[in-house]
């Protein structure tokens, strides 16, 4: 079993930036596909950017690329998200996901079998 914590939302202006953390437990993400994934209210969950285990040619969702960062610290057990640019349809409760594995990012949230509970970011115009 793997256990995911996220941390790092909060409120920020139009344009500033916020750093997310996921903080993983139960198992090594080092044999895992990290993702994360966003959901707004009244709107589907969505996937936003996945990196393999050997953090190399993340993949972007269209809406962030050039503006959001995926990174993972495996003997942290850790990915990040480094969100710049933020725009107000940035809004959303921001969730870590991770699937077993070491090659392939998926994009849709069922891939994958493991979630933390969320953290919410809040983009004023």
């Amino acid at each position: 079993q793997v256990q995911l914590v996220e941390s790092g939302g909060g409120l920020v202006q139009a344009g500033g930036s916020l750093r997310l953390s996921c903080a993983a437990s139960g198992r090594t993400l080092s044999s895992y596909v990290m993702g994360w994934f966003r959901q707004a209210p009244g709107k589907e969950r969505e996937f936003v950017a996945g990196i393999r285990w050997s953090g190399e040619n993340p993949y972007y969702a269209d809406s962030v690329k050039g503006r959001f960062t995926i990174s993972r610290d495996n003997a942290k057990n850790t990915v990040y998200l480094q969100m710049t640019s933020l725009k107000p349809e940035d809004t959303a409760v921001y969730y870590c996901a991770a699937r077993y594995g070491i090659i392939h990012i998926y994009s849709a949230a069922t891939d994958y079998g493991y979630w933390g509970q969320g953290t919410q970011v809040t983009v004023s115009s």
